[in-house]
């Protein structure tokens, strides 16, 4: 029988409560399979960003045997000459080489600072989005997204998009039937559309403009058809200028990469729930043929749907 998965939570100088609780909160929720445990660096109680300290039982010794490991939000000026002071850098020494690293909102600037992100792709809160490429110009900064995968090392945008991340930490795990157990206990979406752009501080549009909700529930329930921005244009009543433009404000990224990323959302779910061809399962979620579905999920997450089913469909379901 595998072993629980052994996550280790490390609380530093300016911690955010919010996002300290949600590694708990998340894979607290996954029945069992995680040990999820919080350090500081000496085990000492630790200053928030809030107007109380963070107690805990742990020093940073437990990252020695973690499997992985998150970085809350935190204060990030002691970052900001690029460099970390040493009893940071210390403890993230001590990461074993097959840690999973995970760092939430700011705490990517901990670990571009710990030169874990060199030359990767990453994302942190949208606020801090030019400091941070500033500060650690060889970090390949992505704003737009709620959170980035890169395999070993994963980042998220702020605060509720470090539910967004570990959530899709257990999907990786052990499938969405797990996640959307896990997401339903928490009271929160199994995934959200859309990046940070939605979130961007903007003017506030005018009380009789229309959005783009009730073209995006519309194309929702018929993915299966071959829609078009030009049709979804229609559906929401706007030219297709003036819908691209309000969808991008309103989701954070284009139609047709929205749409995209919802066929292959429904895609993976069929993989992970049915016995279905991959050919079926492309003309179910819309894309015209198999080819096209492969070549899809293999541009989003770097494998075949025949490699997704085998590592995300559950052995007994």
């Amino acid at each position: 029988m595998k072993s629980v998965h052994r996550v280790a939570v490390l609380a530093l100088a300016g911690v955010y409560p919010f996002e300290l609780g949600i590694p708990n909160r998340i894979f607290g929720s996954a029945g069992g399979r995680y040990e999820v445990r919080t350090c500081t660096l000496d085990g000492a109680p630790v200053r928030s960003n809030a107007d109380y300290t963070i107690a805990v039982a742990q020093d940073s010794g437990i990252l020695d045997t973690a499997d992985t490991v998150v970085l809350p939000a935190c204060d990030i000026a002691m970052t900001l000459d690029g460099d970390l002071p040493q009893p940071v850098r210390d403890a993230l020494a001590r990461l074993r080489p097959e840690a999973r690293v995970v760092a939430i909102c700011t705490g990517a600037f901990v670990v571009a600072a710990a030169g874990l992100l060199d030359g990767r792709p990453a994302t942190t809160h949208w606020r801090h989005a030019q400091l941070f490429r500033r500060t650690f110009p060889r970090v390949r900064l992505d704003p737009d997204v709620l959170y980035v995968d890169d395999g070993d090392v994963l980042t998220s945008a702020g605060a509720a998009a470090g539910i967004d991340l570990c959530l899709h930490l257990v999907r990786r795990d052990h499938g969405s039937a797990v996640a959307n157990s896990v997401a339903r206990r928490c009271v929160v979406p199994p995934w959200r559309d859309g990046g940070q752009a939605q979130y961007i501080e903007q003017p506030v549009p005018p009380s009789t403009s229309a959005g783009t909700a009730a073209a995006r529930q519309w194309a929702l329930e018929n993915l299966h058809l071959p829609l078009t921005v030009d049709e979804l244009a229609v559906r929401a009543r706007m030219s297709k200028r003036t819908f691209a433009r309000r969808f991008g404000d309103e989701v954070g990224m284009s139609p047709g990469r929205w749409l995209i990323q919802q066929r292959l959302f429904r895609a993976r779910h069929l993989l992970e729930s049915t016995d279905l061809t991959v050919d079926r399962i492309a003309g179910e979620v819309g894309f015209a043929t198999g080819t096209s579905l492969r070549q899809h999920l293999h541009d989003a997450i770097g494998v075949s749907p025949q490699a997704y089913r085998r590592t995300f469909r559950p052995a007994n379901p």
